[in-house]
């Protein structure tokens, strides 16, 4: 059998990070992934998929992502279920994180400059066109 999930799309929310009561790490959040095809004189369309994260890996996620980043994950998908206090059963389907890599480069920083000074052309081994 297999359960093997490759996703790729944005946070749409800062991830949380929790501990259960042993001292285990978790980190949910949710993650916004474009849908394949559009429909003509339609938007793309996005499905928002939960995932959650433990250990060394949630702990990675909440230091170096946040809202909006692009993320792209592998991950196994997990069901379950549990009855609230009025007795109503929930149901829950999510992606548990097994990798996390980063799916963009560093955000160009505001004080950077917006052009770099090459000198003059004359110095240049090259054409500038």
């Amino acid at each position: 059998m297999l359960n093997k999930v490759i996703l790729m799309g944005r946070l749409t929310r800062d991830p949380e990070l929790r501990s259960t009561p042993q001292g285990v790490s978790t980190c949910s959040f949710s993650l916004a992934v474009d849908r394949s095809f559009v429909r003509e004189g339609e938007e793309r369309k996005a499905d928002f998929i939960n995932c959650v994260a433990w250990r060394q890996t949630a702990e990675f996620i909440s230091k170096y992502f946040k809202k909006g980043n692009m993320v792209a994950l592998e991950g196994s998908i997990q069901t379950r279920s549990w009855d609230d206090q009025d007795g109503k059963k929930h149901y829950v389907t999510e992606v548990i994180v097994s990798q996390v890599y980063f799916a963009e480069g560093k955000r160009e920083s505001e004080d950077a400059p917006a052009e770099i000074d090459m000198g003059d052309d004359d110095d240049l081994p090259f054409s500038v066109r």
